[in-house]
C-alpha cells in the first residue's frame, strides 16, 4: 500500500529531480574576517587577537591584497550580501573599511541593492565613526551587546558598560542605518531569570530590526573553559536555559518579532541575508585570516595565525581545501536548513540528491511527527517550534544515520 512519503518521492521524481546535481550555485555573498579586539571574552574561541593601529592597517593592506588575487569568472554576479565580522571591525577606521568595500567591489562588484553589514561593539564607537561606515556603504550593523547587567558583562570580559550600548544604538541611528541587531548570550554564569528578563525588555525598547539570542557553549580553550564545565555551578542548568530560551520567544514574538530561525528573530523585512546563505548552505567567498569559502562543494580553509595568512597571501598560495562528500553536503543542508522555520524546500532537495535519501529522512521522521515535532508536505520540510527546535539534536542524530546507511547502500557518498 502507498503512504504519502511515496507520493511526496514520486513528485520530486518528477520534477527531474531523480539524480544527483554537482553543479555549483553562483556565488553571491561575502564574509570578511577582522581578527582584532580591545581584549578577548572568556566565551570567545575565534581567530582574534590583540592589534595595534600599524598591525591592522597592514592586515587591511593584505587583505585587500587576497581579494585582487581572487580569480573571478567570466559573467559572474556581483555580490548580493557582505559580513565583515570577527574579532571587532568597528576598531576600523571608516577609511580603512571603505578602501576593503571599494576593493570588493572592484574585484567582484557589489549590487546595488546589497546588505552590507558589519559587527560592532559598544564603546569601540568613536563620534562620527558610524557616518564614516555609512559613507563607506555599511547599511546594517549588528551590536554585541550580549547583557545588560554590569555584573555579567564583567564575567564576561567584555570592555563595554551598559550606558555605552545605549550610545552605541543612537550612533547608529544618527548615521541612518535603521537596520541593526542586538545580540543577547543566555545561559551566562550567575546569569538569573530576573536578569534575562531585563534584558530582553530593555532590547524591545531599543527596537532593533533583528534580534540574535545564542545559548552559551563552553568551549575548551576558552577562559571559561578553564574555569567551568557544563552543567557546574554557576552555570545555569539545562531546564534553566530552556526556560530562558521559551521565555525569549514570548516576549519577542509578542513585540512583533518573527522568529524565523532558531536564534533569531526580526521584524517584518529585516531577516539577516548573509546569514540566509549559510541557513540555505549556499557559496560564499571567505576573506581574511581564519576565514572559511564555501565554493563548488570546496571549504577553503584560511590561516588561523596572523603570520601564516599574511605569508601566504604574500607568496600567493592557495588556502587549504576540503572536498565535501555528497553526504557531507546533505548532513550539512539538512542542519543548517532546519535552523529555518520555513525548513526545507524538497523540490531543491530532489535537485541535489537522491530522491531515495529523502523517502529514508521522512520515514525516520515519521515518530517526531507524530510527536508534533516535524512536519512536511510536497513542497516543505519543517520543524516545528520550539519543541522541534529544543530536541533537534536528536532529530540530526537519527537524520544522520539513516543518511549513512542510504549512502552505503547506494554507492553515494562522494561527489
Amino acid at each position: 500500500m502507498r503512504t504519502p512519503i511515496d507520493f511526496i518521492v514520486d513528485s520530486i521524481i518528477a520534477t527531474g529531480s531523480s539524480g544527483v546535481s554537482t553543479s555549483p550555485d553562483p556565488v553571491r555573498a561575502a564574509y570578511l574576517h577582522i581578527p582584532f579586539c580591545r581584549r578577548r571574552c572568556h566565551y570567545c574561541d575565534f581567530a582574534t587577537g590583540l592589534g595595534t593601529a600599524e598591525l591592522i592597517e597592514r592586515y587591511v593592506q593584505v587583505l585587500c591584497s587576497e581579494i585582487r588575487q581572487w580569480p573571478l569568472e567570466q559573467g559572474s554576479p556581483p555580490l548580493s550580501s557582505i559580513f565583515l565580522g570577527g574579532g571587532t571591525p568597528s576598531l576600523l577606521s571608516g577609511a580603512q573599511l571603505g578602501r576593503i568595500l571599494e576593493t570588493l567591489s572592484t574585484c567582484l562588484g557589489i549590487d546595488s541593492g546589497a546588505e552590507i553589514s558589519m559587527e560592532a561593539n559598544p564603546g569601540t564607537l568613536e563620534p562620527g565613526q558610524m557616518m564614516a561606515y555609512q559613507a563607506a556603504g555599511i547599511n546594517r550593523v549588528s551590536l554585541g551587546v550580549q547583557a545588560f547587567q554590569p555584573h555579567l558583562l564583567e564575567a564576561c570580559g567584555r570592555s563595554h558598560g551598559v550606558a555605552e550600548v545605549y550610545e552605541a544604538v543612537a550612533a547608529i541611528r544618527e548615521a541612518g542605518i535603521h537596520n541593526f541587531n542586538l545580540d543577547l548570550i543566555f545561559g551566562l554564569p550567575h546569569q538569573s531569570p530576573d536578569d534575562w528578563r531585563e534584558s530582553l525588555n530593555r532590547v524591545i525598547e531599543l527596537d532593533p530590526t533583528h534580534v540574535s539570542l545564542y545559548d552559551l557553549t563552553i568551549e575548551p580553550e576558552t577562559q571559561f573553559g578553564r574555569l567551568y564545565r557544563p552543567g557546574d555551578t554557576p552555570l545555569p542548568t539545562d531546564e534553566q536555559t530552556v526556560e530562558m530560551y521559551r521565555m525569549a520567544i514570548e516576549r519577542l514574538t509578542g513585540a512583533g518579532y518573527h522568529h524565523y530561525e532558531i536564534s533569531n528573530f526580526a521584524q517584518p523585512g529585516s531577516q539577516c541575508r548573509h546569514n540566509r546563505v549559510y541557513w540555505q548552505n549556499q557559496s560564499y567567498y571567505g576573506f581574511g585570516m581564519g576565514a572559511v569559502a564555501y565554493i563548488g562543494h570546496r571549504r577553503l580553509h584560511q590561516p588561523r595565525k596572523l603570520h601564516d595568512y599574511f605569508q601566504q597571501v604574500a607568496q600567493h598560495r592557495c588556502p587549504e581545501a576540503d572536498i565535501t562528500s555528497l553526504l557531507d553536503h546533505w548532513q550539512d543542508t539538512l542542519m543548517l536548513g532546519l535552523r529555518l522555520r520555513e525548513g526545507l524546500d524538497l523540490e531543491v532537495m530532489g535537485s541535489r540528491f537522491p530522491a531515495s535519501w529523502i523517502e529514508a529522512a521522512l520515514q525516520v521522521l515519521e515518530p517526531y511527527r507524530a510527536k508534533g515535532w516535524v512536519n512536511w508536505d510536497p513542497q516543505r520540510l519543517w520543524m516545528i517550534p520550539p519543541q522541534g527546535w529544543l530536541f533537534s539534536n536528536s532529530i540530526l542524530a537519527d537524520l544522520f544515520a539513516s543518511a549513512d546507511q542510504a549512502a552505503d547502500r547506494d554507492g553515494l557518498d562522494r561527489l
